[in-house]
């Protein structure tokens, strides 16, 4: 439970409320790069890594694992959310949560409280300013909050390479690419990653 009583939310769970099940499969992708079970596959897709033989697996949240297990060959993000065994994952994930008054009947939208428990966290957890000090399951909360801006920040390689973000369409300038620092190319702003800002897997 939170402070306030209410039940707690898993960064998964956030995401669903936030933007529905491609940002919840997105925070999936995210865990299982964080520990090590995925990398980017062939341009704008992810792929499962073989687990070490003698490694005992570690359990994982039902959706990271529906996501992992459907991996048999690499996926986009949005073919990997159409999977039949993740969007099976992510209809058992909203059955609790329209059980507690999250989710309306039937299951089409965050309801009003959704909306204030998702605009609550973002104001106690703003975007990070870098990724020192960050764990894993703060990285996780982040993105489950602030999406691409996130992603961007803390997972710049991954997330570009994995086709988690797409190109940036600039007004009167023309698309741009983000460069692998985080930002676009020859460009300085809030979303640069470099030196000094923490260690981390990307």
């Amino acid at each position: 439970m939170d402070e306030d009583g209410a039940l707690r939310l898993e960064p998964h769970e956030v995401a669903l409320l936030r933007g529905g099940p491609r940002a919840a499969v997105t925070v999936a992708v995210v865990d299982l790069y964080l520990r090590g079970a995925v990398e980017p596959g062939p341009p704008g897709t992810v792929r499962a890594l073989p687990t070490e033989p003698g490694t005992a697996a570690t359990p994982l949240p039902p959706l990271a694992e529906a996501v992992r297990w459907s991996l048999e060959e690499p996926l986009g993000i949005r073919r990997l959310t159409r999977h039949p065994d993740v969007r099976l994952a992510v209809a058992l994930m909203r059955i609790p949560l329209a059980e507690d008054g999250l989710l309306r009947y039937p299951l089409l939208g965050p309801t009003r409280a959704a909306r204030r428990r998702v605009r609550d966290l973002r104001e106690r957890h703003p975007l990070p300013g870098g990724r020192r000090g960050l764990t894993a399951d703060g990285r996780l909360l982040a993105v489950a909050l602030h999406d691409e801006a996130a992603l961007l920040l803390l997972l710049p390689r991954f997330a570009l390479r994995a086709g988690l973000v797409e190109r940036a369409e600039v007004a009167d300038r023309g698309p741009r690419r983000y460069s692998s620092r985080g930002g676009p190319s020859g460009a300085s702003d809030p979303f640069h990653c470099g030196g000094g800002t923490g260690g981390g897997p990307d």
